[in-house]
């Protein structure tokens, strides 16, 4: 797989493990900044996509600092599961 195919994949369980009812994937730009931006998303959203990291990707984030530079955007989070995960080929 590649990081091209992976971002829609990625919006749509951003989408579905936030619960973004009012939130079209495909609307989510791959730069988009996931938090302080249009999203609107905060530190519990956060612990939730630690969470979807872990479930689909097998990859466990336990530092705070971390976390912080991978969960920049959609581009930056496929670039890194990609890069860590052994479950995505």
């Amino acid at each position: 797989m590649d990081v091209n195919t992976l971002k829609p994949i990625l919006k749509e369980q951003i989408v579905q493990y936030l619960n973004l009812l009012d939130i079209n994937p495909v609307d989510i730009k791959d730069e988009e900044p996931l938090f302080g931006g249009d999203l609107g998303l905060d530190s519990i959203d956060s612990l939730e996509l630690v969470v979807l990291l872990e479930r689909e990707y097998g990859i466990k984030i336990t530092n705070p600092a971390e976390g912080r530079k991978i969960l920049v955007n959609v581009q930056q989070m496929a670039e890194y599961i990609l890069a860590n995960s052994k479950t995505v080929e």
